[in-house]
């Protein structure tokens, strides 16, 4: 059995605990959404500046967190069995949500959301993470992020292709994250763990305060807390709306 394995790497609390915040968030943002989708208020999720800001920052703050994760277990030496594992379960719970989404959204269900975007960029990082100088991970970031704001097709206006972000409109789905600009971001996160590794250290590895404890422990957990809240939350709202009927 390798080292790796046998002696499992120290946590990072404030990392996770910063992960965890965005999980908060995120169960909060989706919260509204299904109180929308029990016809509860009348929000606009799909064109409300205010909602459709929220979800961009939200899912800016997982890649970003996904990266400084990266940065860290490039830096740990992660190997690669612990990452397959990672990674196989990432995928897993991305083609659950495809098919929870085709029996609640046929119309509009999830073929390239968070999870599947986040599957994609993993590998891409775990290949050129350690390729890449300082530099160079910041100017990538910054023109993938740029590029499908210069160029798109209608080539790419399918689920077969919109994966990679050239589209020219939002495809008609619950959630899309393409691997551009996304992956700018996570390549940004990288950038910053490295960064923050060499030169801050502490603001990575220092203590946590006890009140923040709570997020960091959510934060260990966010992929099984991803996968389970929307199930208890629209089950909640089904029980009350029901009662509520009677």
């Amino acid at each position: 059995m390798s080292s790796s394995l046998s002696h499992p790497s120290p946590r990072f609390d404030r990392l996770d605990a910063l992960r965890g915040a965005a999980i908060v968030w995120m169960a909060g943002f989706h919260f509204c959404f299904d109180l929308r989708f029990f016809k509860l208020t009348a929000a606009d999720f799909y064109r409300d500046p205010f909602w459709t800001g929220q979800r961009t920052a939200i899912v800016s703050l997982f890649l970003l967190c996904a990266g400084l994760g990266q940065a860290v277990a490039q830096a740990q030496g992660l190997g690669w069995p612990r990452f397959w594992r990672r990674w196989g379960q990432v995928v897993g719970c991305a083609l659950l949500v495809s098919a929870g989404s085709a029996l609640m959204f046929p119309q509009s269900w999830i073929s390239f959301g968070v999870l599947h975007g986040l599957a994609l960029m993993l590998l891409l990082l775990r290949w050129a993470g350690p390729r890449l100088g300082q530099a160079a991970a910041v100017l990538i970031g910054a023109a993938v992020i740029a590029l499908p704001q210069l160029c798109s097709h209608v080539f790419f206006d399918n689920r077969w292709s919109n994966w990679l972000g050239f589209t020219t409109a939002k495809p008609i789905t619950e959630d899309y994250v393409p691997l551009l600009p996304w992956f700018g971001m996570m390549l940004w996160g990288f950038a910053l763990g490295r960064w923050l590794l060499a030169a801050r250290p502490a603001w990575l590895q220092g203590a946590l305060i006890a009140p923040l404890q709570p997020l960091a422990l959510l934060g260990r957990w966010s992929l099984s807390f991803y996968m389970l809240h929307q199930p208890v939350l629209i089950g909640l709202l089904f029980a009350w709306t029901a009662t509520m009927a009677r």
